[in-house]
C-alpha cells in the first residue's frame, strides 16, 4: 500500500506541475497574441550598443600579447572618456563584450577600427545596437480621451 500511495503522490504532484507549465505557455502565447494584434510596440530609441569582439584565426598568443599593452591603455582611455561602461571578458571563448554609451554604429564601429588588435586583423567586433524594453509600455495605463 505505501508503494501504491507514493507512485499516486508523486504521479499527482508531477502531473499538477505539467499542468501548471501548461497553462503557463498558453497564457504567454495568448497575452503576446492580444498584445500584437492590439497595438504594435512602439518603437524605441537606441541607447547603448553591445560590441562583442572575437579573436580571429590570426590571434596567437604571440601575437595577442604583441599589441595587448596598448590596447589596454587605448581601452582604459575609452572608459575614462565615457565611452565603454562595461567591459567584460568572454567565459565561452576568446573574446571581449563591451557595454557602449554610443547610439550610433558606425561610430562604434570605426572608434574599434582604430584598435591596435582590430587594426593587427587578430579581433573582429559585432555591434548590436538596444534600446528600453518596447513590451513594458503595454503594462502602463493608457490615457483616456
Amino acid at each position: 500500500m505505501r508503494t501504491k500511495m507514493s507512485l499516486t503522490t508523486k504521479a499527482g504532484g508531477l502531473l499538477a506541475r505539467l499542468m501548471t507549465l501548461t497553462l503557463a505557455a498558453t497564457l504567454a502565447f495568448s497575452v503576446s497574441d492580444v498584445a500584437s494584434a492590439a497595438q504594435p510596440l512602439p518603437k524605441v530609441p537606441t541607447t547603448k550598443i553591445i560590441a562583442i569582439g572575437s579573436l580571429t584565426p590570426n590571434a596567437t598568443p604571440e601575437a595577442v600579447n604583441a599589441v595587448l599593452p596598448q590596447e589596454v591603455r587605448e581601452t582604459v582611455k575609452l572608459n575614462l572618456a565615457g565611452k565603454i561602461e562595461q567591459w567584460n571578458v568572454r567565459t565561452d571563448r576568446g573574446g571581449v563584450v563591451f557595454v557602449l554609451n554610443m547610439t550610433d554604429v558606425n561610430q562604434a564601429r570605426e572608434m574599434f577600427a582604430k584598435m591596435p588588435l582590430d587594426k593587427a586583423g587578430l579581433i573582429k567586433f559585432d555591434f548590436i545596437p538596444v534600446g528600453p524594453l518596447a513590451p513594458l509600455s503595454l503594462l502602463l495605463d493608457q490615457p483616456s480621451h
